[in-house]
């Protein structure tokens, strides 16, 4: 994976701004630490940071191939990714005439745009965001994966527009300001930490939305969706189904396994990731290359703090041993500490640009950080709970019932925290109620399908487009940060879309959540494991984590200087940080942020504040 940059400008010669465009280049350096790029011309400049994880030897970006039929004209790419069936790609376009100088990704794709243009991207299996500036007509182009796994921002105004992997990439323009205006913070404070599809959060930063592309030149600015979810009769029975489930996910975790660098598997003991894992066992044992490495993470004490809960019914460690032992992996525990916690949620921040899933970020933060010391690529089992439906929210009357999203139940407490002034501009439960009108009316219906079969449909597609895309961009930009790739299997859109269509009653075969993943993994693992109920990724149960996070809070609230205290209710925040008892479970958002969440998203808000010198335009 990589990290990607790039500036149009129709009034100013880019040839001389070397060293901005090398400046917002090295912002991506722990993206891409094995090599930096830049290319300019006129009103063009690309950078760069890469990865090596296929032909580490080749593949320097940015990447220049001529153009096809035109001479003395280039297509330049810069790209940040993975294609699944590169070879098949490569295969096709030897046999048009094309030939390689590298046995990477890159040239591949870039070939692939050179012979298809941007209908390219409809033959592409993979997690790609990408950049090509075709050098005869002066015109950019730009595609995102269809999950939007890899994630990519931009910045337009008259004359001139930006692009980045990450937003510190465009705010390292020295004309751009780190400005945050009303519908920004309302993303924050309301929506956050998710996000609405497309929203940059900065000020005029949009996001290229997943399965969208960009065009750009002199004439005009234009996005087009070239994939979505479409919704149409199924007609295979339970059998046939899981049948063919088990089909997608084997091939997927096959072409996925593909690298010329350390791989891993990351391991909870939970279905998803034992599934992922021992699937890439038995291919691995085809094809002689040894034991998989796994990883798992956990928390000092956690065992002496743990209380189950419909939404963490168990704790993970001994699950993880029963696979380790099913499974013969080189197992790699770790295990992190309260103060480690604490100190990575300004770490995390400065990953993402904003304030996140505090913990449930710093965790992630921290365990990647040590899988990046002994492999350079991980599978993950992201994803799976959103598309087969296995969170508790698919299977309760009163969140299927309830007109907004399920892990934004606790609107009036979000609120309450706001000082009157915000509250007024931002007006939290109008914003959260057209954001969720927004998302319904975008789903794909079915014709003919009754009130339960379209509440269910219209629940999948609202964790699909709007909670997965929070897990995947946490993903991505923690495992960024330190230089690890993350793989994330169930993302394939083959996947994706035959799963979309199976009616509820056949996801939910057995009558148990993910009935039919269940079903397609029979034989692949134990019994036990195959019907473990859902435990979600682990979080900290430490008091001492509250009491940490709580004080430090207090201490910022102590500090008349703090940019936090214009915009919050502080006498609010500090009733709920007085009720120690009541904080560590109140509900804010989703199914593992509460009370200690609350209060370190509010210090990771307060940290960005001070640390990006913030400022608001309200």
């Amino acid at each position: 994976m990589c990290g990607i940059t790039g500036w149009i400008d129709w009034n100013k010669d880019l040839t001389t701004q070397a060293d901005t465009i090398e400046k917002m280049t090295e912002t991506l350096e722990l993206r891409g630490p094995d090599a930096t790029g830049t290319w300019l011309s006129r009103h063009c400049a690309f950078g760069h940071r890469r990865l090596s994880v296929m032909d580490p030897a080749n593949g320097a970006q940015p990447m220049v191939r001529p153009a096809k039929g035109l001479d003395n004209h280039d297509c330049v790419l810069v790209y940040n990714g993975e294609l699944y069936n590169a070879p098949e790609l490569r295969k096709q376009l030897e046999d048009l005439g094309y030939r390689f100088r590298t046995t990477c990704d890159t040239e591949v794709l870039l070939l692939a745009y050179v012979e298809w243009g941007p209908e390219c991207v409809e033959k592409l299996n993979g997690i790609f965001a990408f950049a090509v500036w075709q050098t005869a007509d002066q015109k950019l182009f730009m595609a995102r994966d269809r999950l939007g796994v890899k994630p990519l921002f931009y910045r337009r105004e008259e004359g001139r527009f930006m692009f980045g992997s990450e937003p510190k990439a465009i705010l390292a323009h020295p004309d751009v300001p780190a400005e945050i205006d009303a519908e920004g913070l309302a993303e924050l404070f309301v929506i956050g930490p998710a996000r609405t599809p497309g929203h940059g959060i900065w000020r005029d930063f949009l996001e290229l939305k997943p399965g969208h592309c960009l065009q750009y030149d002199r004439s005009g600015f234009r996005t087009f969706a070239y994939w979505q979810l479409q919704s149409s009769e199924h007609e295979e029975n339970v059998e046939q189904t899981a049948e063919k489930v088990r089909y997608l996910l084997a091939d997927t975790v096959e072409r996925q396994l593909v690298s010329d660098v350390p791989i891993c598997t990351l391991l909870s003991g939970g279905l998803d990731s034992s599934a992922l894992t021992a699937l890439a066992v038995d291919y691995y044992k085809t094809t002689n290359q040894g034991n998989v490495h796994t990883f798992s993470v956990d928390y000092v004490d956690n065992d002496k703090h743990f209380h189950a809960h419909d939404f963490q019914p168990n704790s993970d460690a001994p699950w993880i041993k029963r696979m380790n032992d099913y499974l013969s992996t080189v197992h790699h525990p770790k295990q992190f500490d309260t103060p480690e916690l604490v100190q990575a949620l300004e770490a995390a921040v400065l990953a993402k640009d904003t304030p996140g899933m505090a913990d449930i970020d710093a965790s992630l933060y921290l365990f990647c950080r040590e899988i990046k010391k002994e492999a350079t690529v991980a599978i993950s089992g992201e994803a799976a709970d959103e598309i087969f439906g296995g969170y508790p929210w698919f299977h309760r009357e009163e969140a299927l019932k309830a007109e907004t999203f399920p892990w934004s139940l606790a609107t009036g407490l979000r609120a309450s925290l706001l000082s009157p002034e915000l509250r007024e501009k931002l007006r939290p439960h109008d914003y959260l109620g057209d954001r969720y009108a927004q998302a319904v009316a975008e789903v794909p219906r079915l014709n003919g399908e009754d009130e339960a079969r379209k509440r269910m449909r219209r629940m999948s597609y609202l964790n699909i487009t709007r909670f997965m895309p929070t897990l995947l961009d946490r993903k991505d930009r923690m495992s960024m940060a330190v230089g690890l790739e993350v793989r994330v299997p169930f993302c394939d859109h083959r996947l994706v879309e035959y799963v979309w269509n199976i009616p509820w009653e056949i996801k939910t075969a057995g009558t148990r959540e993910k009935g039919i993943l269940r079903k397609a993994l029979e034989g692949v693992l134990p019994d036990d494991v195959l019907y473990r109920k859902k435990s979600p990724y682990p979080k900290t149960h430490n008091p001492n984590y509250l009491a940490a996070v709580r004080s430090r809070l207090l201490e910022r609230l102590d500090d008349p200087s703090s940019p936090l205290l214009p915009l919050i209710n502080e006498s609010k925040i500090r009733e709920l940080a007085a009720a120690s008892d009541a904080s560590s479970h109140l509900p804010w958002f989703g199914q593992l942020m509460s009370g200690p969440q609350l209060f370190a998203y509010l210090l990771q808000m307060d940290f960005w504040l001070r640390e990006y010198k913030v400022k608001l335009v309200l």
